[in-house]
Formats: structure tokens, sequence, C-alpha cells
């Protein structure tokens, strides 16, 4: 994955990022500011590595903060809280100046939260808000909203009710839709819900899109952990219930290239596809997100219609920029400080933008950034 690092930009991101206004956040008191960067080390905390997504940006961040000249200590949790927990307390104990977490459950880490502050450890939310605790310094993300947002367009545009720009085509349908949300216990299956039944919404109101199945509320079209497996079963669940009138699924909302691939197993083993193009039951127009990349050649054959690409090698330069600034007792950079309220306060974020890439924006997107090579697309595997 060396391809994925995007190290080139670094020095100018974090030049432009470090804001020199006097740090007042928990890493006010580490005196780190005159230590030279190899004195010091960054505890970095991934929730899984079942997921490329999260393998990629584990790798992202230690490569940016080892090329800072910081010491790292990754690791990854394996979707288990206690795990997570365990390992952050070890990266304290050890003498970690700063932690960068993905949290796993964005609220069962308030004790080593309160350690981290006792002691002075700036703590930064990776993508994931850290909620109920008045110990997290910043938060680096995506526009999650707009990532929900960009769903709902994506579906429509799938089902050719708007163009990709949103506008309406005239198409009325109706269209049968099954709607699918994130975990619950992860913040932003919210913003992404939301985001997307913001758009949505109006045209199950009009009677447009229909969702069959009358699940519409975010606790019936959760996936806990986001999981594959849990997709699968929840689509297989639906389709006996609500479709064995020999009606067909039209579209599919999914917040998650994961989620998305469960669901594709279950339509397929149903008999729809292989393609969108397929007769008599064609695939549904499914979204995604994370552009994962065995969804990406889904997207190439014609299987899954559309991802959000959120490009982490920038997420973790402004992970590893936030981190620099609280060491040298600065403030981070902030493009948000009224959004993400976590329960006790609002954190200030650093958000970034999203894309949405359809078959084809594959190579203008995601090979000409060098984020993938049309190998690895053609093969479905990165290297």
């Amino acid at each position: 994955m060396n391809k994925k690092l995007g190290l080139t930009a670094l020095g100018a991101s974090l030049a432009l990022t470090l804001a020199a206004c006097g740090g007042e956040g928990a890493g006010s008191n580490t005196n780190t500011a005159d230590a030279d960067p190899s004195d010091l080390s960054i505890g970095v905390s991934m929730p899984t590595e079942t997921s490329e997504r999260w393998i990629a940006d584990g790798e992202n961040v230690e490569s940016q903060l080892e090329e800072a000249g910081y010491t790292v200590d990754l690791q990854f949790a394996g979707d288990d809280i206690p795990t997570q927990a365990q390992q952050i307390d070890q990266m304290i104990v050890e003498g970690a100046d700063a932690l960068i977490v993905a949290a796993i459950d964005g609220t069962a880490l308030s004790s080593q939260l309160q350690a981290a502050a006792d002691q002075g450890i700036p703590v930064i939310s990776y993508d994931r808000l850290i909620r109920e605790t008045e110990n997290v310094d910043f938060y680096v993300s995506f526009d999650n909203f707009r990532v929900g947002e960009a769903q709902g367009t994506a579906l429509l545009t799938g089902l050719g009710v708007t163009d990709e720009e949103g506008n309406p085509t005239g198409v009325t349908g109706p269209f049968n839709i099954e709607l699918f949300a994130g975990s619950l216990d992860d913040n932003n299956a919210g913003f992404f819900f939301d985001g997307a039944m913001s758009v949505i919404q109006p045209y199950i109101d009009n009677g447009t899109l229909v969702v069959k199945s009358g699940q519409t509320s975010i606790e019936q079209a959760a996936t806990l952990r986001w999981s594959q497996e849990t997709a699968q079963r929840r689509m297989e669940d639906l389709l006996t219930s609500s479709y064995n009138d020999g009606s067909v699924v039209n579209g599919v909302l999914s917040p998650y290239d994961g989620i998305s691939r469960g669901i594709i197993t279950a339509l397929q083993n149903a008999g729809y596809g292989p393609t969108q193009d397929a007769q008599p039951r064609p695939m549904p127009a499914i979204t995604g997100q994370d552009a994962e990349i065995a969804s990406v050649k889904l997207i190439a054959d014609g299987v899954q219609d559309s991802t959000i690409f959120k490009d982490t090698r920038l997420l973790a330069e402004q992970a590893v920029a936030a981190a620099t600034a609280y060491l040298e007792e600065e403030e981070p950079e902030a493009n948000d400080t009224e959004t993400y309220d976590n329960g006790v306060k609002v954190v200030p974020a650093y958000l970034l933008p999203v894309e949405t890439v359809y078959q084809d924006d594959i190579e203008s997107v995601l090979i000409e950034s060098e984020y993938y090579t049309a190998e690895e697309v053609a093969a479905g595997q990165s290297d």
C-alpha cells in the first residue's frame, strides 16, 4: 500500500495547518514544544483490521508520523472494545505524548481518556467522534452529513430519478428501495443516515420511492459494527418477508462498501443480477462508501452502482498536523467549530470533502490520483 501514503504534500500541509495561537488543550502541560520529534511517541488506535479501509488508515497515519520524525505505536483492536481500551491504557503507561483514536464505540473509553487528560496527553478523535467526554481535544474527519447527502443523490441517480447533480429527470417510479444504516455506536452513522434521508425523504413522501419493508428508522436500518455478514442476513430477511409476492428491489441505500457486498451476496443468492443490466431481475442500484478495492471492481463490473471516496491519505495528514500542533503547544486549525457536539462539548474539527465514484469516475478519481492502479481495479485487490 505504499502508493497510498501520500507523503509528498505533508510538509506543506503541516505548515498550512498549524496556527500558532497558544495551546489550551489537554496537551498544554506536556512540555513537548522544544523536544525533538524523535524523542516523542504517538499512540495510534484503529478499530479493526477486517476492513481494508482501516488498514490503509493505520498505515497512512503511521507512515506520515514516522516521516515527521515521531515514534509510533500503531494498534488494531479487532473490533473488540475491551481490547481497544487495554491497548490505549498500555500506550499511556508506556509514555505516549499524544493519542490518535478511531474508536470502536465512541462512548466506551472514558476512563482511558481521563487518564490521558490527567497526564496532559492530547487526544485526537480520528474519523469517528468520541462521545460523552470532555477529554477529547480535536476531531479530524470528512463532512459526514455531506457523505449521506451524496449517498442519497447517488441512489436517486442510480434509479434515474435525478442526474448526478441532483436535478430531477422527471422519472416518477415508483421504485422499491430498502434502507441500511451503520453501527449506532458510531457517531458517523447518524450523520450518514440523516444526510441521505434529507435527499430521499421527499421522494418517499411523493411516492416515487417506496420502502416496501416499512423499515425507515435508523434503529431498524442499523448494522452493528458495520458487519457485512449482518447486512447479508438482514437483506435475506427483507427479501423473505417483503418481496415474496414477486415484486423486486430496485435500489438499496448502503452506507459502507462492506455492507454493500453483504447486500449484493443476498441479492445474488435470491436470483438478482449478476449486474444492473441483467434480466429478468437486474441488480438494484446500490450505494456504498470508502472505495474499497473489492467494491471498486464491483462498480467497474456493473454490479455495485456507486461508492463515496474519502481520501484517507488527506485524513492522515490532518491527524498528523493536529498532533504536531499540540506537541508544539499550538492549536490545530479547525474549519468547523459548531457541528460536532459530543454530548459534553462541541469538539473543534477539521473536515475534508468527499467524491462520489460511479463506473465512469474510476479512472479520473481513483487511478489518476494513484490511490489504485488499473491492475488493482481489474483484480479487485490492492498490493
